[in-house]
């Protein structure tokens, strides 16, 4: 007979207990509600000494004002008892990114220049359509890609963006926009794309959790056949999004060719086209209805020939891949060492790609002239100093009281 000793143990975790998450405060000492789960919402009142029952029902509350009501203060809860207003505002707080400057193209897009605790600067995109809002959104400070056509690229990557940095841009776009509290129909912003700033599979547990209270009937309530993950093909993790997040896959494609494409997404070196499509004809859910998206950029005399284009729609009929195919004129930005191609080359590409019954729209462009559009995004702390930002803002500052 064993004896208790020489058991064998049980694999895994058998432990049931939750161990408490350590919540880092912000300087003023409280901590951050925004970006957290509910489960975390409840944990973290639990930590601040708040009795079980009592957390598990605040934390639902908080939940709805926060993701459902777009409340920032706890004042305005109104099913939470005036008297425990103060004990909430001591401990906690809802942040929204900082808002560093705001533009509007003549098109009607917006963008903003956001900046983080740390004084890191990111940004984000709104562009309004006639039956739909985009917002473009950013999971990095800067990028470790390097894709030589792409603005972003030409940054170093500083920092990933955490979930509440995340979340923040669809909350900040929500409060500019007036939609709340949040509900499935009339809204203007009705689509989201991770293709701002950043590799978003390169920040994976951070986009998922982000795009999970997104995706929260209860909270955000933003259908996942309205958001778009944009990789530039990191192959072992693209997988994992379909399992662990499930949304709509875009590939930054570029090119048809290795040689091509090694210099202008050199990640196309690790990962190559064959490997990428074939993890793309592998991502789940993925048919007629659901396709993948993959974007183009179209660059003179580079990866725009009738060639090309034939030998795309190959590739796409190799891998039975259900595909659109968005074909986006270059967007120049200065030192750029690419130029658009014609209207004329872009029409005949597109041409061809229509014809093998491949839907392959030109995108066009938006918010050229406030460098919103594709592959633009650089954050202002780079096109000029921080310093002159901060002496723009306290002149504005200054003419307020003139």
């Amino acid at each position: 007979m064993q004896t208790a000793a020489n058991l064998m143990p049980i694999p895994g975790h058998i432990d049931p207990v939750p161990v408490p998450r350590s919540f880092v405060p912000r300087s003023d000492g409280r901590i951050d509600l925004l970006g957290l789960s509910l489960a975390d919402l409840r944990m973290a009142l639990e930590t601040s000494q708040l009795e079980e029952k009592q957390a598990k029902l605040r934390a639902k509350q908080l939940w709805h004002w926060i993701y459902n009501r777009g409340a920032t203060e706890f004042s305005a809860m109104t099913d939470i008892s005036k008297t425990m207003h103060p004990w909430l505002e001591q401990r906690f707080v809802i942040s929204r990114p900082n808002v560093v400057e705001a533009q509007v193209s003549t098109d009607g897009t917006r963008k903003w220049l956001l900046r983080s605790d740390d004084a890191q600067d990111y940004e984000m995109v709104f562009i309004p359509d006639a039956d739909r809002g985009t917002l473009c959104v950013s999971s990095q400070v800067g990028c470790t890609l390097n894709c030589t056509f792409c603005h972003t690229g030409t940054m170093r990557l500083v920092r990933n963006l955490t979930p509440a940095e995340i979340v923040g841009q669809v909350m900040l776009a929500r409060d500019s926009l007036g939609e709340w509290p949040s509900q499935p129909e009339g809204r203007m912003l009705t689509n989201i794309v991770m293709m701002g700033m950043g590799e978003p599979l390169y920040n994976f547990e951070n986009v998922r959790d982000a795009l999970k209270l997104v995706m929260d009937g209860a909270g955000l309530a933003l259908s996942r056949r309205r958001i778009t993950l944009s990789t530039s093909g990191v192959v072992p993790m693209m997988a994992r999004a379909g399992a662990e997040i499930g949304v709509n896959l875009a590939v930054s494609l570029h090119a048809v060719t290795k040689e091509v494409r090694d210099e202008i997404v050199p990640l196309n070196r690790k990962y190559g086209i064959e490997e990428l499509l074939q993890a793309c004809a592998d991502y789940p859910g993925t048919n007629n209805a659901r396709r993948i998206t993959f974007e183009y950029v179209m660059l003179k005399d580079k990866n725009d020939s009738d060639d090309d284009a034939r030998e795309l729609v190959r590739l796409l009929r190799k891998y039975e891949l259900p595909a659109k195919v968005n074909l986006i004129p270059f967007n120049p930005w200065p030192g750029a060492q690419y130029e658009c191609s014609t209207p004329e080359r872009i029409k005949s590409f597109s041409s061809i790609v229509f014809g093998a019954g491949i839907s392959a729209p030109v995108r066009t462009p938006r918010g050229r002239d406030i460098d919103a559009a594709c592959g633009q995004l650089k954050t202002a702390s780079e096109k000029k100093s921080r310093a002159q930002i901060d002496r723009e803002a306290a002149a504005d500052a200054d003419a307020a009281f003139v």
